[in-house]
């Protein structure tokens, strides 16, 4: 298996689908139009080619003052006729016949072709540059047509010359290629589309200055043009055609950024050849339910793995989005952050999983919930997808508001509760303030949900790090046992709209997105580190003063959009986030069938990384004296997990996943009769042979806890969990005998309210501070050497409420873990996944004395 490489990628669409305007289609056998005069018509066309020759160098020598501008070459205009006789424009492209590519010299070349306008009356146009030092070759085109015959009797030529009813020279506005008439007067931004000269920018920047106009720093490089804008009136730019500026074409400025700033028709384009290239997936396979605003599952990319039976309602009677949102969502579940790369691409796509929907947000004309029927809401909204289709799928809720929860930030709410509860297998109603329990956890009927941050809206600044960090996760999004989904970016790239001159986005690649909140009001209480992890969610521009632009394709993610059912549409914030880690969840799901929810939760997480930019806001925290931790921790969750990571491993990043459970209390005392002793595969050899050289171990523990149903204990540590799974990992030298000791040592103390964390690894987080919630990991960087002596973890109880009320039906209960242990080292040649497949073992008991 080969190492393991990130995926992430930007991608220009713009260079791929303007290009596409230079193609012309195939005119099979060109039709010529007859020609009665010969003599007349072929001296009429030398007539005029040699008169524009003429008007050009003209006003080339009384107009153009410097030199280094004046053209080497004549820009000439030729008309054809009747639309039914196109122009032969296949014969105005000519270079030298040098065998060196390197030394062809152009002799004349096409610069446009504007086809014919039956109904505005207006003939086919082709612009043509022709080098001043091949005039006489260009002009022997037509002295031919005169004098020669082909061996079929025609004219020579004939096809090129025939079809042309005017030649003259050009002027700017044969060089216009957008709809309408140029606007005159006034000085706008223009869009110059050069020939392909390496100095061909410089030279309109050089005719700019001459004329002290504008010139936007943004250039667009395609195969065959270059494009640049500038600000001018009309009237000062019709000097271009007579300089040495290689102009092609001038155009309204369409500044492309993103395929939404294509026209219809060729989205349309892209969109229908992907929806072709498409294999969904089988019924059989996992599905992402999106918990939203409905899906426009008519929509070409989503139909097919969307079925209608699938598309469900707790409003009403359709399912169908009438906002956007949950249609936006549902492409980014299915296709990720990859939208522009398959639309550009060619390849099949073979899918994994497929689609669910369940509508829950209501319409403008609908009744909206009550906050306190949230939960409710959503545990109806769960129901329905189970008892209509029985197969794996995870819940996707993109969606959060703002409720009590922000007066204690990080205290559970109703709603985050009933989260809660869902994911232990529960089903529950809400009573006024408090949950009801219908049935108790089901460790077969858990479920994953993924959750959203919650968003900052209209509350941007310069200082973006500080709102988000005053602005607390919105509700549900501190559920304990979800998956809790933060943004962090790199689109950073400014629009090439020179109107978006000076502009910057807020956000520098790999920090967290403007859009994003955090969990640092959540302060040392106990409530859950939050978010889990963060993925792209797109930036936010910022004119330098006081305007921003908060959604600007640019710098959003391309999804799927309800206008149509070809339509595209752009997503950003957490809810776009939250979209792609429910896509990487299912596909877990259908990689790794047996996994259990609460192992797909560990598994994106431990997978997770922070980029450079959060490890220098890290470093800036220790300078500065913070509590480096909790920072890291409540603004960027564990960082960025790649699909490459979620799924695989390699032979210098193995991951060991192991799913377990136990009876953590016993009988009516709730006696904590063991712990678990996890015995790992250590590739010791491989290990020692490494000596000194740097090597990371990552350890995840994941489980799912019950609230409790009264609200009254919310506020209290062992109150709202049911239970509590603490980690220890074997220290180097330490033998198993004095581990299981520390072990016991380690559960006594914290049931008595003491400070946990006697071992000697140095975790990156720390005993301390991994408490929190039903999700802890940590990571310890430390050497080949030292991590060979250790190989041993311990998974031990600590008191809920299950212990704490001595509830008689939450005895003798077991409870079930995922543990997930990775070993990582950036040494090459070296091979720690084949000891590992070699030497598997299982845990055994220990009794805690």
């Amino acid at each position: 298996m080969g190492d393991r490489q990130g995926h992430l990628s930007h991608f220009l669409v713009e260079d791929r689908a303007v290009d596409k305007e230079f193609r012309r289609p195939g005119r099979g056998n060109q039709k010529i139009r007859p020609v009665e005069n010969r003599l007349g018509h072929g001296n009429s066309r030398l007539t005029e080619i040699r008169s524009a020759f003429t008007d050009f160098d003209e006003v080339r020598e009384d107009q153009l003052t410097e030199s280094e501008l004046h053209a080497l070459g004549t820009i000439i205009t030729l008309e054809g006729d009747d639309p039914a006789f196109p122009l032969r424009v296949d014969s105005l492209q000519q270079f030298t016949g040098h065998r060196d590519p390197n030394q062809k010299q152009p002799k004349w070349l096409l610069l446009s072709v504007l086809p014919a306008d039956p109904a505005a009356g207006t003939p086919e146009r082709a612009t043509v540059w022709v080098n001043d030092d091949y005039r006489r070759h260009f002009i022997q085109l037509f002295e031919d047509y005169l004098s020669k015959e082909s061996r079929t009797g025609k004219p020579q030529n004939n096809e090129l010359v025939a079809n042309i009813a005017h030649i003259r020279a050009t002027v700017l506005t044969d060089l216009w290629q957008s709809d309408g008439t140029p606007p005159r007067g006034t000085k706008i931004w223009w869009e110059i589309w050069l020939s392909p000269k390496v100095d061909g920018p410089d030279l309109l920047q050089r005719f700019a200055d001459s004329w002290g106009l504008t010139v936007s720093q943004r250039r667009l490089r395609l195969i065959d043009r270059d494009v640049m804008w500038v600000e001018a009136t009309w009237s000062q730019l019709e000097i271009l055609p007579f300089t040495a500026v290689p102009i092609a074409e001038i155009r309204r400025p369409e500044f492309v950024d993103s395929i939404e700033d294509l026209t219809s028709n060729e989205q349309i384009e892209f969109v229908e050849d992907l929806a072709e290239r498409l294999v969904p997936a089988d019924n059989s396979q996992p599905a992402i339910c999106h918990l939203d605003t409905g899906v426009a599952r008519d929509h070409i990319l989503l139909r097919n793995s969307l079925a209608p039976q699938d598309l469900h309602t707790v409003l009403g009677m359709s399912g169908y989005d009438h906002d956007g949102h949950g249609t936006k969502m549902a492409g980014l579940a299915l296709l990720g952050d990859a939208v522009d790369r398959h639309l550009l691409g060619s390849n099949t796509i073979t899918l994994r999983h497929r689609l669910e929907s369940v509508r829950i947000i209501p319409t403008e004309r609908e009744k909206p919930h009550h906050p306190r029927a949230y939960g409710d809401v959503t545990a109806q909204a769960v129901s329905i997808p189970e008892i209509s289709m029985a197969r794996r799928r995870v819940f996707c809720m993109p969606v959060s508001t703002t409720t009590d929860s922000q007066e204690n930030p990080g205290q559970p709410t109703l709603w985050s509760a009933t989260v809660d509860a869902l994911a232990v297998g529960a089903n529950v109603v809400s009573d006024r303030d408090e949950l009801r329990l219908l049935a108790p956890p089901d460790n077969d009927s858990a479920r994953l949900l993924v959750v959203s941050a919650g968003n900052v809206s209209d509350q941007y600044d310069t200082d973006h790090l500080k709102v988000s960090d005053t602005s607390a996760i919105q509700d549900p999004g501190q559920a304990w046992n979800a998956l809790t989904v933060g943004a962090y970016t790199n689109l950073e790239a400014t629009p090439t709209d020179p109107a978006y001159t000076g502009w910057s986005a807020l956000a520098q690649g790999g920090d967290l997105s403007p859009h994003s909140r955090t969990s640092l009001l959540f302060g040392n209480k106990p409530w859950p580190i939050k978010p889990d992890i963060v993925l792209e969610g797109g930036n936010v521009l910022h004119d330098g003063a006081s305007m921003f632009e908060p959604s600007h394709p640019a710098l959003s993610l391309r999804t799927t959009g309800h206008a149509n059912d070809q339509s595209l549409a752009s997503a950003n914030a957490t809810s776009a986030a939250t979209a792609q880690a429910a896509r990487l969840a299912a596909l877990v799901m259908a990689i790794y069938p047996e996994y259990w929810p609460e192992t797909v939760r560990a598994l994106l997480t431990h997978a997770a990384e922070w980029t450079p930019a959060m490890r220098r806001e890290i470093d800036q925290a220790h300078r500065k004296g913070l509590k480096a931790q909790q920072l890291l921790l409540r603004r960027y969750g564990w960082g960025v997990p790649t699909e490459e990571s979620v799924l695989y491993s390699s032979n210098r990043s193995v991951t060991l996943v192991v799913q377990d459970e136990f009876v953590p209390f016993e009988g009516k005392d709730f006696k904590v009769p063991s712990f678990r002793l996890h015995d790992l595969p250590w590739p010791r050899e491989v290990l020692q042979n490494l000596g000194s050289t740097p090597v990371s171990l990552r350890v995840t523990l994941s489980y799912f806890i019950e609230p409790t149903a009264s609200r009254r204990g919310w506020r209290q540590r062992y109150k709202y969990a049911s239970h509590g799974l603490r980690f220890e990992l074997q220290d180097p030298l330490e033998s198993q005998s004095q581990f299981i000791q520390r072990v016991n040592y380690e559960a006594r103390s914290e049931e008595s309210d003491g400070r946990p964390g006697t071992g000697q690894v140095s975790w990156l987080v720390g005993a301390n501070q991994r408490l929190s919630g039903s999700l802890h990991q940590d990571l310890w960087e430390t050497s080949g050497a030292e991590l060979a002596d250790t190989g041993k973890i311990a998974i031990y109880p600590v008191g809920g409420w299950w212990k704490n009320t001595k509830n008689s039906a939450r005895s003798n209960r077991p409870v079930r873990y995922a543990l997930i242990v990775s070993l990582r080292t950036a040494a090459t040649n070296v091979d720690l996944y084949t000891p590992v497949a070699n030497t598997l073992q299982l845990p055994i008991e220990i009794p805690i004395y």
